[in-house]
């Protein structure tokens, strides 16, 4: 996960500071922050390109990304 896009990565970052870095309330605020594109235009379609999915069966790997860039942010 040390190839995170560094929009991705700031999408992230931009969640955590507007609600909370803790799951699932970082969940609820990017889902949010998706759909009505707050980030740089971004959607959900634009954010799965770059490697976040919302999807239920994928939500280990967003776990862990949102861990990985919030911990690297805290550092």
């Amino acid at each position: 996960m040390d190839d995170i896009h560094p929009t991705l990565r700031d999408f992230v970052l931009f969640c955590a500071e507007r609600r909370s870095p803790e799951w699932p309330a970082i969940y609820d605020e990017m889902t949010k922050v998706a759909g009505r594109k707050l980030f740089q235009g971004l959607g959900y379609k634009e954010l799965k390109q770059l490697g976040l999915s919302f999807s239920l069966s994928t939500a280990d790997k967003t776990i862990q990304l949102v861990k990985q860039v919030t911990s690297q942010n805290h550092r």
